[in-house]
């Protein structure tokens, strides 16, 4: 009887024993920095490898460990009861094992071993991945049914889920961890703003950050060589589109460089300028454009400037590479440029603010958390939240700021006061 009983007990050991390497294979894995991992995989660490072979299908993985975790702590469980109901029988039994167990499965299944595996992550999981690959290359088969039927038990209550796999976006991921940072200090709000810009890219559509139409600069080919120098000397950029008969009709895009070439090739006789000789060929993207393609096909094309039109072909606007750019890193100001263009800083803390000016830069230039979901710029804003043009004169509330309409042109708001931020009991 003795005998029997020490066999139970090293059985019941060993299977909990088993199940804490499985608790701190789950923890570490979860846990384990993935750059690191990344980066010992590249130096041919083995373990590293396995790892990301384990978190490249992280649903399968977590489902092996819970299987496995959950098999033997039940066991062990039974296996006790039965046991100790033979020395203590009845109630009092059952009541002795589960008290036994749940001790230590706590302190030695939970506890112990998550701590361990928190407190020396990476170690834990590239120590641990050789037999967790193992068991999840043998309960793959199960896992892959019991995700089968959870989806479609789901699908009976209106969630309906696809049998791949459905984890959090390393673009939430990441943006999460930099909020998060944020708030403890450790990530000034700059670096925050820029690390947010990068992430926003694959987001946003080139309309969101184009110069509209209306504030393109933009000059007639028709011209005469001489009025169409003193117009490009006189603009504040180096690329300047050029429209005949109609300012929607763009008939290429003059570069400052090059005109400043052909001039000294002419000896500075500016009248024997071949202007069309020198005028290059605009390139048209739609409005449709993600920030993160539009980047890439800069790089790609090697030119900074790209005209924007709609569905129908209607010219839109203009972005550049800088634009593009400037999402990431803020206003990029040279000698020509104003600093904070269109935002007018108010002795009472307010601002005052063009129409056009686009949330995201008030929001840069003042440090606030306007929202631009539904609309690009401060105006745009303004009469999404007003549902209405608003009056000149006309004072709102709007996620806790006053905005009050100083000038309105026909049906366009060109300028506003914006007030700081309120307290949340001023509100009201």
């Amino acid at each position: 009887m003795i005998a029997a009983l020490w066999a139970a007990s090293l059985i019941i050991l060993a299977l909990l024993a088993i199940s804490a390497v499985f608790s701190a294979a789950e923890t570490a894995l979860t846990r384990a920095s993935r750059g690191r991992m990344h980066q010992l995989e590249r130096d041919g660490d083995k373990g590293a490898k396995r790892v990301n072979l384990l978190l490249g299908d992280q649903e399968t993985m977590i489902g092996a460990v819970l299987i496995g975790y959950n098999v033997l702590n039940i066991l062990s469980s039974a296996l006790a009861t039965v046991f100790i109901t033979k020395v203590v029988p009845g109630a009092w039994g059952v009541a002795i094992a589960t008290a036994v167990m749940t001790l230590l499965v706590v302190v030695f299944v939970e506890v112990l071993p998550k701590t361990l595996a928190i407190v020396r992550a990476d170690d834990v999981a590239r120590s641990l991945s050789a037999p967790m690959l193992g068991v999840v290359r043998i309960l793959g088969p199960v896992i892959y049914a019991i995700q089968w039927i959870v989806r479609h038990t789901l699908r009976l209550f209106g969630v309906d889920l696809g049998m791949e796999t459905d984890v959090l976006a390393a673009h939430e991921e990441i943006r999460g961890a930099v909020n998060y940072h944020h708030s403890e200090g450790a990530v000034e709000s700059r670096d925050r703003r820029m690390l947010g810009g990068v992430l926003d890219l694959s987001d946003m559509d080139v309309a969101e950050i184009m110069v509209h139409r209306k504030s393109m600069s933009m000059i007639d080919a028709a011209l005469p060589p001489r009025d169409l120098v003193a117009r490009a000397l006189e603009a504040e950029h180096t690329r300047l589109p050029l429209w005949r008969g109609d300012p929607e009709n763009i008939v290429g895009v003059l570069h400052a460089k090059d005109l400043l070439k052909a001039m000294a090739d002419a000896q500075w006789a500016v009248d024997a300028i071949d202007m069309d000789a020198i005028v290059r060929e605009a390139w048209f993207i739609p409005e449709t454009t993600k920030l993160k393609d539009q980047l890439n096909a800069f790089l790609k094309r090697r030119t900074h400037f790209a005209l924007v039109v709609d569905e129908y072909g209607a010219l839109q606007g203009l972005v550049t590479l800088e634009d593009i750019l400037e999402e990431i890193v803020g206003e990029i100001d040279d000698e020509h440029d104003q600093a904070i263009q269109g935002v007018r800083r108010q002795a009472d803390g307010s601002v005052h603010v063009d129409g056009d000016v686009t949330v995201r830069d008030l929001n840069r230039a003042m440090d606030w958390d306007l929202p631009d979901e539904h609309a690009v710029t401060i105006a745009g804003l303004v009469i999404h939240e007003a549902r209405a043009i608003p009056e000149q004169g006309q004072k709102f509330l709007f996620h806790r700021h006053r905005f009050q309409i100083l000038r309105r042109h026909r049906n366009q708001i060109t300028t506003l006061r914006v007030s700081p931020p309120l307290a949340r009991q001023d509100e009201d």
